[in-house]
C-alpha cells in the first residue's frame, strides 16, 4: 500500500516540465509572435530609455482610466462584503438543523 503513493511521487518528481515557445519583441517592444513579421531576434531587448519614453508617452486619461476601473472594482468588492448578513455563530437562531439530527442521541 506504501508503493502507490511512493510511486506517485516518484513519476510527478521525474516527469519533465513542459519547454514553452520563446517570446519575441517587435521594434516597439511589443509581444509578438516569433518568426513573423516584423519580429526581432529571439533575446532581444529595446532599450530602457526607449521603454521610459514609451511609458511617458502614454496618454494620462489611460492611466486615470485604469484607476477608476481599480477603484469600483474594489468599491463593489466592498459593497458586496457591507450586504452580507450578519453572522457570528452565537445564537441558535443562526445554525439550521443538519440532517441526520434525528438520529444523533442527545
Amino acid at each position: 500500500m506504501r508503493a502507490v503513493p511512493l510511486t506517485l511521487a516518484i513519476l510527478l518528481l521525474a516527469a519533465a516540465p513542459a519547454a514553452a515557445a520563446p517570446t519575441c519583441l517587435d521594434r516597439n517592444g511589443d509581444t509578438i509572435r516569433c518568426g513573423t513579421k516584423g519580429a526581432m531576434p529571439v533575446g532581444w531587448k529595446p532599450t530602457a530609455q526607449f521603454l521610459w519614453d514609451k511609458e511617458i508617452s502614454k496618454p494620462a486619461e489611460q492611466n486615470l482610466d485604469l484607476l477608476a476601473k481599480v477603484i469600483c472594482g474594489l468599491a463593489l468588492l466592498f459593497a458586496m462584503i457591507a450586504l452580507m448578513p450578519k453572522f457570528d455563530g452565537s445564537r441558535a437562531q443562526d445554525w439550521d438543523r443538519q440532517e441526520g439530527d434525528d438520529d444523533r442521541p442527545d
